[in-house]
């Protein structure tokens, strides 16, 4: 019995800690592997969490911007209805415009069109 545990020893042994060995290799290559990927879905969050920061303050921003605009728009649109209800005909006058004669375009007839109610 000791001569046949000797020979499986021997022979078997070295092989199966290579097996052993390789297992423990590859456990540690699949869990280097879940590890970097975790890390690059820990990156890849707080970019989009970082993006979607960034969209919030630029849109409140613009929103601020339109509000801004919008309102002088409505101070410009203020001015304009004062501008237009001072002009009339003797500031026209006064800036060197004058009425006109005003001539219209006709045209003249040339012929007739006679339907007939033949049928044929």
């Amino acid at each position: 019995m000791t001569t046949a545990t000797l020979k499986f020893k021997r022979y078997g042994g070295n092989h199966g800690m290579s097996i052993v060995n390789n297992n423990h290799s590859m456990q540690a290559v699949l869990l280097n592997i879940m590890l970097w990927s975790a890390g690059a879905l820990v990156l890849f969050y707080f970019f989009l969490l970082g993006n979607t920061v960034f969209n919030i303050v630029a849109r409140k921003s613009i929103e601020t911007n339109s509000r801004v605009l919008s309102s002088d728009v409505g101070q410009m649109e203020l001015q304009y209805i004062a501008l237009s209800n001072k002009v009339n005909l003797t500031l026209a006058q006064s800036m060197g415009f004058q009425e006109t004669k005003i001539k219209y375009a006709t045209a003249k007839n040339v012929g007739s069109l006679k339907i007939s109610n033949n049928e044929l």
